[in-house]
């Protein structure tokens, strides 16, 4: 026997043991027809480079997955991102959404509380719970999860310039309901370093928000086991017009950063790494989506071994929650977003995510009603009991075609590695400008195939309805949330004892100025119902704003 064969025996060996120690879903995995399907398929005969660049799930290097079983043990976290209004008509969507099956929540804030601001700063005006839920205190984020036990779902949140703080109301609400920290199961987003290259909604410099993210990942390394205090994004990085491989290469340059800063802070890489999780952006090019899924665990798992000498597999492992792609939504025929998103969807469950997102076809004209929610994630379900896409792991794997282009993304995002590197890394990157350039050219790249008509866009640049009237119900936001909230606001600070709130607003700028961990001072000041906007503002004293360079 050749040693090649040896080894692949090995490692089937291997996965064989780990499926049948795995729980397998009670359901039938046959086709609709009958027919019995293996849980996975590889070669009889293998060649050299299988096991080098693909192996089986749940083995490094993860490129077909990072369980062994993958969705015949357990089917993916079905989300959908909500939050509009007030908290209170927040909390009733998130229980209309858990009562017709969804297994994990995750909340979308509005821009003012993105920001930093309280309701009532007057940057706030006309913003208040328009794209998301207000949240700025501790009572909002109570009201917010009213009748959920937060021991029990998982939570993400999308917040990143004021994440610190917005973590801090929810393990403070939490302790409220008497959950153990140990307990809490979610993501926090929290990925700063994407703000400064796409989104743009940071609050603090560069380096103090670097500190203030390490400051959290020991907290949450010591107190939340269960709790992945980052997921490290390319969802807004691909929105802002970058091409795949980009939204690959920078997202996981900026997890490699978050990776250096948190070592050179003292945590051990095999304490912090297995909490990182990632959110990707599921586009349009069905094939390249799946191939750029398998890439990016291909690419982590080398670089956590390899670089990082990390010893725990968990490590090695890239998780990863995705959402489909609202760029490519259209206002023309929005009824065809309803397909779109099924694509994308698709495409995600065969490159192997953990969580995902569709959204809703009306996305592009207001927030989600609860109708186009409820279809957004029957969309969902379809996949998962009706196509049969997740009876088998990787069913893909092994086309030369998606090998080939997995192979080939890979090499695209070393090339940017190497870029980024010249540069001096990913801050030097952002603060010359970098990124920013290279999103640019590609999105007018994009641009100008749509023009052209070199890439149609169903009812935009073709196949258009002349004289078009939409038909579908939009969801509309009342005046009367800001009204509300900045008088809910105003009665908290009525009520608390303003020398408590004072106290736990110096020792905020306490930690601050000498470098102490801030998170147990913001968790205080949150149980004192000190705002948001509050905590911010005592922060920015120390560390101060920032303003990018211009790119042209």
């Amino acid at each position: 026997m050749s040693i090649q064969l040896e080894l692949f025996n090995k490692a089937k060996e291997k996965w064989i043991k780990s499926t049948q120690e795995s729980a397998t879903r009670d359901y039938n995995f046959d086709t609709l027809s009958g027919e019995s399907l293996d849980s996975l398929y590889y070669p009889k005969v293998p060649t050299n480079e299988y096991l080098e660049k693909l192996g089986f799930p749940g083995q490094y290097p993860y490129t077909r997955g990072v369980h062994a079983n993958m969705y015949r043990g357990k089917l993916w976290t079905r989300r959908q991102f909500s939050g509009f209004g007030t908290p209170k008509e927040t909390n009733e969507r998130y229980h209309s959404l858990l009562s017709k099956g969804q297994t994990g929540l995750s909340v979308a804030f509005d821009m003012p509380t993105l920001m930093g601001y309280n309701p009532g700063h007057e940057w706030s005006e006309g913003e208040v719970g328009k794209c998301g839920v207000s949240i700025s205190s501790i009572k909002d984020m109570e009201a917010l999860f009213d009748g959920i036990n937060l021991g029990e779902i998982s939570v993400s949140m999308t917040i990143n310039g004021p994440a610190i703080i917005l973590l801090a109301f929810y393990i403070a609400a939490a302790e409220n309901q008497k959950v153990p920290l140990s307990k809490l199961r979610g993501t926090l987003q929290n990925d700063i370093l994407k703000e400064f290259i796409a989104q743009k909604e940071w609050i603090f410099p560069p380096e103090p928000s670097m500190r203030i993210i390490t400051d959290m990942m020991t907290f949450c390394t010591e107190n939340m086991p269960n709790y992945n205090t980052i997921s490290i994004s390319g969802y807004h990085i691909r929105e802002a017009g970058s091409t795949a491989a980009q939204e690959l290469a920078f997202t996981l340059a900026n997890g490699f950063t978050y990776i250096d800063y948190a070592i050179a802070a003292g945590l051990d890489i095999d304490d912090f790494a297995p909490r990182l999780s990632f959110f990707f952006n599921s586009h349009l090019d069905f094939f390249e989506e799946i191939a750029k899924f398998r890439a990016a665990r291909r690419i982590w798992a080398k670089r956590l071994k390899m670089r990082y000498n990390a010893k725990n597999e968990r490590s090695w492992k890239l998780r990863f929650h995705t959402q489909t792609a609202g760029c490519s939504l259209t206002a023309q025929q929005p009824e065809n977003n309803i397909a779109r998103t099924g694509f994308q969807a698709m495409a995600a469950v065969l490159g192997g995510t953990q969580s995902l997102h569709t959204n809703s076809m009306d996305e592009t004209l207001a927030l989600p009603s609860e109708k186009a929610a409820e279809i957004a994630l029957r969309t969902q379900q379809l996949l998962a009991f009706e196509t049969g896409v997740a009876n088998v792991a990787d069913p893909l794997g092994g086309s030369w075609f998606i090998e080939s282009l997995t192979d080939q993304i890979e090499q695209e995002a070393e090339k940017y590695f190497g870029e980024i590197e010249s540069i001096g890394g990913v801050i030097p990157a952002i603060e010359s400008g970098y990124f920013q350039r290279e999103i640019s050219i590609a999105a007018s790249n994009y641009q100008r195939k749509i023009d052209d008509k070199k890439l149609i866009h169903v009812g935009v640049n073709d196949f258009k309805n002349e004289n078009e009237e939409i038909q579908i119900p939009i969801l509309e936001i009342s005046a009367d949330v800001e009204k509300k909230q900045i008088k809910a606001l105003e009665k908290l600070k009525h009520e608390r004892d303003e020398n408590i709130a004072r106290e736990a607003l110096s020792k905020i700028k306490e930690a601050c100025k000498n470098n102490l961990n801030i998170m147990v001072p913001i968790i205080e000041a949150a149980k004192s119902h000190v705002t948001m906007g509050e905590i911010v503002e005592i922060m920015k004293t120390e560390f101060g704003e920032w303003q990018e360079t211009a790119v042209f």
